[in-house]
């Protein structure tokens, strides 16, 4: 580890390691590149705690064109990033996402988003009642007025491999990286000169990264800024059924996709299981460490909706649950991309709200093209950036699970 970098980023997991996997394959950048991660294993990091998936299915055009640029990257990743012999697949499952909507409200704004989908040429159709009842007998649809099915570019994937895919690339490529936590960062006047480890070294720097998910917030605080990302708690649960309608599809082969219920209980295939969950009825922030699942909603939320919903899951049997947390922007439930315009070096990648891990590549490939070219070249994010939390204007999605 050197005594200064050009690009300190504060955050190792698939947001960090995606900004250094870009920074490091861009050929007019040629700068040194440190990743501070504070547990390797990531056995906590949203990303592995996370239902991994991918999704066009959203009401902002820039957010689709985010996630359609995330699926070519993850078909293209053992490509991308194999290094030697050793390649990544990352087991793409392209099964769809399923709204379905109940209300005259929910029916409008699927129809809204899926003009901007189509906009965008995302490959989504919208379905009526009986559509939707051919395409997937198992369900009950009396109440539902319109779906809406993604037919390819969504679906689920290996989490941890995307992480293990950019750490490794951008590791071969010169990155270094160092198991620590920052727990200050140096400020003189408008710009961060460095940071300092918990064990005590102080590591100079041209610019930092705030990759740090949840902790965000507290990453930002050492350098006398604030930025508005709580952890949130979402548990998942993995239950097995008695009659399994995995194959009962008459699209994709069988397969059934990630079904987003009008109550908003989400429910998709996981090998032989399903992993569902939804969000709880009291979205409060947590302590950073408080990783204890919800335990009781399974059985007084998701498994009536999935009941209700079809036959099949009326008799069911947790196999598996976990928690994570989402790096919650309580502005609008969007990531916050760019420097902050008063320190301009400190660069915010933070905010995801649940949808990092699709949104990674393009985030990646932004904070790379800012810092190597002072703008963005191939997708504008500027929208996305931290201006709007100054002025408290809102980038609003309407499609938020």
């Amino acid at each position: 580890m050197r005594d200064r970098y050009d690009v300190v980023i504060v955050g190792g997991a698939v947001i960090g390691s995606a900004v250094a996997y870009y920074l490091t394959s861009n050929p007019d950048f040629d700068g040194s590149v440190l990743v501070v991660e504070r547990d390797p294993s990531y056995a906590q990091c949203s990303t592995a705690l996370s239902a991994a998936g991918i999704r066009t299915q959203f009401s902002n055009a820039i957010n689709v064109e985010i996630s359609k640029y995330g699926g070519q990257v993850i078909r293209d990743f053992a490509d991308l990033t194999q290094v030697g012999d050793t390649r990544i697949d990352l087991n793409f499952h392209e099964g769809g996402y399923l709204f379905l909507a109940r209300t005259p409200e929910q029916e409008a704004i699927l129809r809204e988003n899926h003009a901007v989908q189509l906009s965008c040429g995302a490959d989504v159709v919208l379905w009526e009642r009986d559509e939707l009842a051919e395409a997937f007998p198992h369900l009950r649809v009396d109440d539902i007025r319109l779906a809406s099915y993604g037919r390819s570019g969504e679906g689920w994937f290996d989490n941890t491999g995307l992480i293990r895919g950019f750490r490794g690339k951008a590791r071969e490529l010169g990155a270094d990286y160092v198991t620590g936590e920052v727990v200050d960062i140096a400020r003189e006047a408008g710009r961060v000169t460095g940071v300092r480890l918990a064990g005590g070294e102080e590591i100079g720097a041209g610019w930092v990264v705030n990759a740090a998910g949840p902790r965000a917030a507290r990453v930002a605080g050492m350098a006398g800024l604030h930025i508005p990302v709580e952890p949130r708690k979402r548990t998942q649960f993995v239950f097995d059924c008695a009659r399994s309608p995995q194959g009962s599809a008459r699209v994709k082969g069988g397969q059934l996709p990630l079904m987003i219920d009008p109550t908003g209980v989400y429910c998709r295939p996981e090998g032989r299981y399903f992993l569902t969950g939804c969000p709880p009825a009291e979205d409060v922030a947590v302590d950073w460490d408080d990783f204890e699942p919800h335990h009781d909603i399974f059985e007084e939320v998701i498994w009536p909706a999935l009941a209700e919903r079809s036959e099949a899951f009326e008799a069911v049997k947790v196999v598996n649950l976990w928690a994570g947390h989402y790096a919650f922007n309580t502005l609008d439930h969007n990531m916050v991309i760019g420097p902050h315009p008063e320190v301009e070096n400190f660069m915010f990648a933070n905010g995801f709200s649940g949808h990092g891990l699709q949104q990674a590549p393009a985030t990646g490939r932004g904070v790379s093209e800012l810092i190597a070219h002072g703008g963005f070249r191939t997708l504008d994010l500027s929208p996305l950036g931290f201006e709007r939390v100054v002025s408290g204007r809102p980038f609003l999605e309407k499609a938020v699970i």
